[in-house]
């Protein structure tokens, strides 16, 4: 198949693309500079210079490609419109991704949530969020205009990435701000809880997806949970630092940003991953992010990047 990614030299895409090269596929990916364009041909994905406010060149790419996987932005209105407008009508696929800090809360740290959301009922969206949930509706949408469209929801990803940029988003900020710091710093008291998946279990969803989602369908990607609390005494074992600091919210928001410290890091996302594993025969072999960070997680930035 001839598959077009936004987002190819980041982290999700960039693990996907290299999982579908490895599969014989051709590969296309949206570049924003001549730099990045070379990086992406050196791992053998064919660039292709624009941006997600390109509207004609993503509308393009997507109609003369087998499927799009859209891995740039989960807030991009205008890049998603442009992109099932290409596909209009084809009954190809696009697989557009999201995140579950859709289905955050307001916890900042104090609290664990006992709701746990599977995709299959209404979700819960903060009002924060509800812009991102208004493109997985309209993706979703997207079956009614002959596109085979779904929509992938990680949870907290962990692990070595395969593409050119090997780094999740939240262990590894925890890890760096920690080691600048010299402890381990968390939003309140870490009672809050995360589900989280392992990067190769998220690529083999995506590839699961392209292959048999059937149209308007929508996966949650998880196995497994933990509080912030736990994750941050695991980051603080493996970094051998002493403590782990509970900063006010407020504080953190102030150094990190309200959408890092409040949703990120704060919040309670806890989801269920039932309809991929029912649909797809999806089944993740990473059961454990404790252990992952405790056995395996990088203890520099440097390693990180070389491994």
């Amino acid at each position: 198949m001839n598959i077009f990614i936004t987002g190819a030299g980041g982290y999700i895409g960039g693990s996907v693309a290299a999982a579908l090269l490895a599969n014989g596929h051709h590969v296309r990916g949206l570049a924003r500079s001549e730099p990045s364009a070379a990086k992406l041909a050196a791992r053998g994905i064919e660039p292709v210079l624009g941006t997600l406010d390109d509207a004609g060149l993503l509308a393009q790419e997507a109609r003369n490609s087998d499927g799009v996987i859209n891995t740039a932005s989960a807030d991009h209105a205008g890049a998603v419109e442009s992109l099932l407008a290409g596909l209009e009508g084809s009954s190809k696929p696009l697989l557009h991704t999201s995140g579950s800090s859709v289905v955050g809360d307001d916890a900042r740290g104090s609290r664990r949530s006992a709701q746990v959301f599977d995709g299959l009922s209404p979700l819960v969206v903060n009002p924060a969020k509800q812009s991102r949930r208004n493109i997985d509706l309209a993706v979703l949408g997207a079956a009614a205009r002959g596109v085979r469209s779904a929509v992938i929801c990680p949870s907290l990803i962990y692990g070595v990435g395969t593409g050119p940029n090997p780094h999740s988003v939240q262990i590894p900020f925890l890890a760096a701000n920690a080691r600048e710091r010299g402890r381990v710093q968390i939003v309140g008291a870490g009672l809050n809880v995360w589900s989280n998946v392992h990067i190769d279990d998220v690529v083999d969803l995506y590839l699961l997806a392209l292959a048999k989602a059937p149209a308007g369908a929508f996966y949650f990607a998880e196995n497994g949970e933990a509080s912030f609390g736990d994750i941050g005494a695991a980051v603080a074992r493996r970094l051998a630092l002493p403590n782990v600091e509970s900063l006010p919210p407020e504080l953190a928001a102030q150094r990190w940003g309200e959408p890092r410290a409040y949703f990120s890091l704060g919040s309670n996302s806890r989801v269920s991953s039932i309809r991929a594993r029912r649909e797809l025969g999806w089944a993740p072999h990473h059961a454990s992010l404790i252990a992952w960070i405790l056995g395996a997680m990088p203890v520099d930035a440097s390693a990180a990047s070389s491994s």
